[in-house]
């Protein structure tokens, strides 16, 4: 029997998000979420999508390898235990592969000793991608396993758009570089607008913004990303949920002296308590949107501080890529929130972009243009799907080492 079928393995701090693929017509056989691993009050939520059935687990989980048994004993009892002849490989997530990583990996001991190394850049999830990369491992030391790097995809970037303006041996020592992220999702979105448009990803340049309560937005020409906003940490860039996105460096020295905060407050502030949170007391765009209705003018300027630096990365990475063939939205504000896309594109007519106001308000539907007929340049909502791309790269490879070996 060909083995047909990809576990993907999401694991985060105190977290394991999983699915189960067949890659003969990329239908999901299970779906599963760990959550407050480590926690009293641990929960396993599992669906089986062939039988259409959920179940819950509560309860102390204390630690991965107890979650991973778990979500193992969870797919044995719907016959799609880890032990299957079908399973093919386990494709993990891992948020950080630095430069050493361009493409999708075979895991062996040299790759977890750099996933390893590059802790000190990744430290909230390169550490946790491990933990559950050798958990799996050891429940399956025979099959074998993959790691789909989230900077992968970023580093076809010239070295002008990835090097910070500092001195490069310094930089070199310590890899302070801009890497990016969401690299799973900007490849699958850009790839699925070129089919969208009926073209070969070669043949278009597509800006992708990903938006969800973390943002990221990418210039990627003739399927090579060329620029991307986040840069050495998922902070810089766009306005985010909890993240303040870009900001002038010395508002870091200016806190620490003048308020006497610690880098440690510092850092708390910049990731968990500014952007959208941080100017309005909230990261739901749905419930900004409601306090806006309702005339409030915190919530008001926060979403036109989030819109304004949005604009600014749409123009920005026109000129970056000259010619723009379709603007993409994706993740979970990006496909969602469709006040959010037009005030995106508002204004933006001298540059090819428009907004249908019918097509745009339409709700889910998968892929659709929501820019006028005939307009110059496409405008697309396009639900991501990086578990999807995970297990495609993880399945590309496997056979292809099968084919080869």
């Amino acid at each position: 029997m060909h083995a047909t079928r990809v576990l993907v393995l999401n694991s985060g701090s105190s977290s394991v998000k999983y699915q189960l693929i067949d890659m003969r017509d990329a239908s999901r056989l299970a779906v599963g979420l760990v959550e407050r691993i480590g926690e009293q009050t641990s929960r396993l939520r599992h669906t089986c999508l062939a039988t259409n059935s959920t179940r819950e687990r509560q309860g102390p989980i204390a630690d991965h390898d107890t979650a991973l048994k778990a979500v193992a004993e969870e797919l044995a009892r719907d016959g799609l235990g880890l032990d299957s002849p079908e399973l093919a490989a386990i494709g993990h997530r891992v948020v950080h592969g630095g430069m050493f990583f361009t493409q999708p990996t075979v895991i062996d001991d040299e790759v977890l000793t750099e996933i390893e190394r590059l802790i000190p850049v990744a430290p909230l999830h390169n550490p946790a991608n491990l933990t559950g990369i050798r958990t799996a491992m050891a429940l399956r030391p025979d099959l074998p396993q993959v790691a789909v790097f989230d900077t992968a995809f970023h580093t076809t970037m010239p070295e002008y758009a990835a090097r910070y303006a500092i001195d490069p041996a310094l930089a070199d020592r310590f890899r302070v570089r801009r890497y990016g992220f969401h690299g799973t999702s900007h490849a699958y979105v850009s790839r699925a607008t070129a089919a969208l448009l009926g073209k070969a990803p070669e043949e278009v340049n597509v800006i992708v913004l990903h938006l969800g309560n973390g943002a990221s937005a990418s210039a990627v020409r003739g399927g090579r990303c060329v620029d991307t906003s986040m840069g050495l940490t998922p902070l810089e860039g766009l306005v985010m949920g909890t993240r303040s996105g870009d900001l002038d460096p010395a508002v870091i020295f200016h806190l620490q002296r003048v308020a006497g905060m610690s880098m440690d407050e510092i850092d708390t502030l910049l990731n968990k308590r500014s952007g959208l949170f941080g100017l309005c007391g909230d990261n739901d765009m749905r419930e900004i949107q409601r306090r806006m209705d309702e005339g409030d003018q915190r919530a008001r300027l926060a979403f036109e501080i989030y819109i304004h630096r949005l604009k600014k990365y749409i123009g920005a990475y026109y000129a970056v890529l000259g010619t723009v063939d379709a603007v993409a939205f994706t993740a979970g504000i990006g496909e969602n929130a469709a006040f959010v896309r037009e005030a995106a594109i508002a204004g933006l007519e001298g540059l090819g972009l428009e907004v249908d106001g019918e097509r745009n308000a339409v709700r889910g539907g998968g892929a659709r243009l929501i820019s006028p007929e005939g307009a110059r340049v496409a405008v697309a909502v396009v639900p991501t799907d990086e578990e999807l791309e995970i297990a495609t790269r993880t399945y590309e490879l496997v056979g292809n080492r099968t084919e080869n070996g």
